[in-house]
């Protein structure tokens, strides 16, 4: 592919660094803007930087966005949208995909007018008429709180009792807490079953036929305990349009399409022998899960954001087996503690014992002087990644990677992947939905 020239543009946390960074050593011409101060030398030494993003438009072949918000009040989907109509290829949203995202109630409206099973939920502006409804309906739900606190993952809540009586308690407590910041929620009725991502990329008319599936791993600790945190790892594969598929995406394509939507999208969903029940959408890249799907990305990565982005079918060839990812982070991560992360991590050196880079993705790092440093706030500085032909010689790729890395304080979970080793996959497949 002739040298092509990207703008990566990050709106909040410099998530999008290891994608820029893998379409830079393709050969490419890239720069990178970050718009928080606080993680403005993420990246350094990997990717060339610009702190003005606008006056590189004129000389982006694609531009790509990270997340949905640029600041606090403007979605990066908007601004996708204005530079679509001058032209513009762009790697991002609409006002309505960046909607599913932030407004759940509205979501579940998209996929019932195109015929898409969702699970029981109501959304409340206010506390008492929630706990109302619990009192009234008994049943284990789960709280996902709405606006601008649903990204503290520690406020989502999964629901343990039948009776509804721990939501009943937790609602309450949230209502002295937060009843000054969380202005909404949506309580979900709590399916059982198989937690399963479905991952397909839209070139702005349709999907191309590889789709991705992932399981998430979002809480901090090994067994799936402990505060939530925006993700711990990742394990995948790469399938056809199958039923997942059909019944899910298959249904909002059109939608899709009419939008105009390029890039990334994924949806969540409970499944289990009486059907396929989506939780909610994640209409831009995932994380760490954007890393992984480059290492499952056999052929050039740029090559295929470009014609993604230009409305082409990517000429894409991934890897057939499993994939999985790890989070590696450090203190005081899933949390905010100044004081904690200058003493145990900032600019923390991350030592390779061996010379390979293999399966290693940047998060908050940087490099100085030839040596990758801890960058940023966030503590998130690594994801390492591992591929096979079976989920657990995935997981042995990726550990045994792991097992090279010196970090003082570093921590992870050991058991991304596990679920599938221990029967998710089997349950998938006898209920009929992985297909060809």
């Amino acid at each position: 592919m002739d040298e092509r020239c990207f703008l990566f543009v990050s709106a909040d946390a410099a998530l999008i660094t290891d994608l820029a960074w893998q379409v830079h050593r393709e050969g490419h011409d890239v720069k990178y803007y970050i718009e928080a101060e606080g993680d403005q030398e993420i990246g350094d030494g990997f990717v060339p930087k610009t702190d003005d993003w606008r006056a590189e438009v004129e000389w982006a072949d694609v531009i790509v966005f990270d997340d949905i918000w640029v600041g606090s009040d403007v979605g990066t989907g908007e601004l996708a949208q204005e530079l679509r109509e001058q032209g513009k290829a762009v790697v991002g949203g609409t006002p309505n995909t960046d909607r599913l995202e932030e407004d759940r109630g509205y979501a579940m409206e998209i996929l019932e007018e195109h015929g898409v099973n969702t699970v029981e939920h109501h959304v409340f502006h206010d506390f008492d008429e929630g706990i109302r409804h619990v009192l009234e309906n008994p049943a284990p739900y789960v709280i996902k709180p709405l606006g601008e606190v649903q990204n503290v993952k520690r406020l989502l809540y999964v629901g343990n009792e039948d009776d509804g009586s721990d939501v009943v308690d937790v609602l309450r407590a949230y209502k002295k807490a937060w009843g000054h910041r969380m202005k909404g929620f949506q309580l979900q009725r709590k399916v059982e079953g198989v937690e399963i991502a479905i991952c397909g990329f839209f070139n702005g008319e349709e999907f191309i036929d590889q789709v991705n599936f992932n399981f998430e791993h979002k809480k901090l600790f090994p067994g799936n305990i402990g505060p939530s945190t925006g993700e711990m790892g990742t394990s995948m594969f790469w399938a056809g349009q199958n039923r997942l598929f059909e019944e899910t995406f298959g249904r909002i394509e059109d939608w899709l399409a009419d939008e105009g939507y390029v890039g990334s999208i994924d949806i969540n969903c409970i499944v289990n022998e009486n059907g396929i029940y989506p939780l909610e959408f994640t209409p831009r890249f995932g994380y760490p899960t954007i890393a992984l799907q480059e290492e499952s990305i056999e052929s050039s990565t740029g090559e295929f954001f470009y014609d993604l982005a230009h409305g082409n079918d990517p000429d894409v060839t991934v890897h057939r087996g499993y994939q999985i990812a790890v989070r590696v982070v450090l203190p005081p991560f899933p949390f905010d503690d100044e004081k904690t992360y200058d003493e145990n991590s900032r600019n923390a050196a991350v030592v390779f014992e061996t010379g390979g880079r293999e399966g290693i993705h940047l998060e908050d790092a940087k490099k100085v002087d030839g040596q990758w440093r801890v960058a940023g706030d966030n503590g998130m500085p690594i994801v390492v990644t591992g591929k096979g032909e079976t989920m657990q010689a995935a997981r042995d790729q990726a550990y045994d990677r792991i097992d090279d890395i010196v970090m003082p304080n570093m921590y992870y979970r050991d058991d991304i992947g596990e679920r599938w080793v221990n029967g998710e996959g089997d349950r998938l497949q006898a209920w009929g939905y992985l297909g060809p």
